[in-house]
């Protein structure tokens, strides 16, 4: 039997089977820089601190599990993408890998914008004060609701997903008077997945509208008749956790190429392409992603050098990074309670949390580094799997990975990059509370999202 994923979902391509795992790294102690925060070190007492406060303390106060922000690593983050696409691009912070108040006054504070996906992301986004201009709102299903709020507020861009939102964007529009900016998603046919791409029948999926058979092109066809829409350019999401920028080349070039006919049979050249987001971060010491001026540089070449060809003027570029943001921002901080040994097999280590705080492993197969973190150790290495107090066998949180030999109950442990899609996934599955959210900056912590409590449960269940 085989495992066919990978960090981000399924991946087409060779895969590891059932129970691979590398060899134990040679320091249990070390922490990867790739994989952790910025601020995140060793104490000289043997434990670890972000932003200058000891997990000890943090967990004493906030409680387990509980995520830890670097704050500093997440602006600084921010600050590397908006330099690296300087001034003639425009970078959108993905808000669907994790969204709260705070992060938005960040990246406000940074220069970003902010995509979202849903009618509470956009609240979100409105209440912490960002420029409706810099709001992109996406979805491939956009209540009624959800348009109108969006049209009325004036974001910056609706991203059309179908044929019939088209027409429901435009008459929401028109009714209230206004000219919705708006681009046309399209599917180019292209998958990319960490170093593999696929460049055929992709089409297959809920989200934009194919190329293949002239469908994109009649979709900006009809955009571009409506009154109520100012169609400024295309959008275009090839794939997630993306270490290779091979699966963009194609992309931009198919894009381009609509762009072409666009030109050739309206006499409008689209002035923006946005490229979507999906590149990749470290979640183990294994993952090698790109710098962002490293993505910037490639993708302005690839689309410069397609419209050269094409003789279009080179449209903005913009990118959707989310994951490449946050990701590496934050680590779960968890408490070790049962510890079961397998003979010939590996050891089971349970933690207060589980799949209702990090669903990715169990929905994904997603691969994550795990270490001991309130002291050192010497033991000898164990090979363990790190499961949460859910009642599913598939409640597994870091599936094969090595603990010191001498782990006990009470001690704390750390899984790294679990800044996106942990918290804006978390459930209450078994009733379970879902976890706070703690920024640590400069030796001071703050909650930024509360831990729920029972109180919160029980206030939604109206009996």
């Amino acid at each position: 039997m085989s495992r066919s994923a990978h960090p981000a979902g399924p991946r087409h391509a060779d895969v590891l089977p059932e129970g691979h795992y590398t060899a134990p790294p040679a320091d249990l102690n070390a922490l990867d820089p790739k994989v952790w925060a910025h601020t995140v070190t060793r104490t000289p007492e043997g434990s670890v601190s972000i932003g200058g406060i000891d997990v000890k303390d943090l967990a004493e106060e906030y409680g387990t599990p509980a995520y830890f922000m670097d704050e500093a690593d997440f602006r600084s983050r921010a600050r590397a993408w908006r330099t690296a696409f300087g001034h003639d691009a425009d970078v959108f912070y993905a808000g669907k890998a994790f969204l709260s108040r705070a992060v938005v006054r960040w990246l406000h504070e940074e220069g970003l914008n902010l995509d979202v996906c849903s009618g509470g992301e956009l609240a979100t986004a409105l209440s912490a004060g960002m420029p409706v201009d810099r709001i992109a709102f996406h979805g491939n299903n956009k209540s009624e609701e959800e348009i109108r709020t969006a049209v009325t507020v004036g974001v910056g861009r609706i991203v059309l997903d179908s044929f019939q939102e088209i027409v429901r964007v435009a008459h929401i529009a028109q009714s209230l008077g206004k000219r919705q900016r708006v681009q046309i998603r399209v599917t180019v046919g292209v998958e990319a997945h960490t170093h593999e791409f696929i460049a055929t029948a992709h089409e297959d999926q809920k989200f934009g509208i194919a190329l293949a058979d002239g469908q994109a092109a009649e979709a900006v066809r009809r955009a571009l008749a409506l009154d109520g829409l100012e169609v400024v350019g295309i959008h275009s999401h090839i794939g997630s956790q993306i270490f290779d920028m091979a699966g963009f080349e194609v992309a931009a070039r198919r894009v381009v190429k609509l762009l072409a006919e666009v030109r050739d049979e309206h006499g409008v050249e689209l002035p923006e392409i946005d490229l979507g987001g999906g590149l990749g971060i470290a979640y183990t010491s294994e993952d090698d992603p790109s710098e962002p001026h490293e993505i910037a540089k490639a993708l302005g070449e690839i689309v410069t050098r397609e419209c050269e060809a094409a003789r279009l003027r080179t449209p903005r570029i913009s990118v959707e990074p989310g994951r490449a943001i946050v990701g590496p921002t934050a680590f779960t901080l968890y408490e070790v309670g049962t510890i079961k040994p397998l003979d010939g097999l590996r050891t089971y280590v349970s933690v207060d949390g589980g799949m209702s705080d990090n669903i990715r492993t169990a929905l994904y197969d997603a691969e994550y580094s795990v270490s001991l973190v309130s002291r050192t150790s010497d033991a000898e290495p164990m090979l363990v799997r790190v499961v949460g107090k859910h009642c599913e066998s598939g409640d597994i949180v870091v599936r094969d990975a090595f603990l010191p030999s001498d782990l006990a109950p009470g001690d704390l442990i750390a899984v790294p990059a679990t800044g996106a899609y942990c918290r804006s996934m978390a459930s209450n599955y078994n009733h379970a509370l879902r976890p706070p959210v703690v920024a640590v900056n400069n030796g001071e912590a703050r909650v930024i999202v509360r831990r729920e409590t029972e109180e919160d449960l029980l206030r939604l269940d109206v009996g």
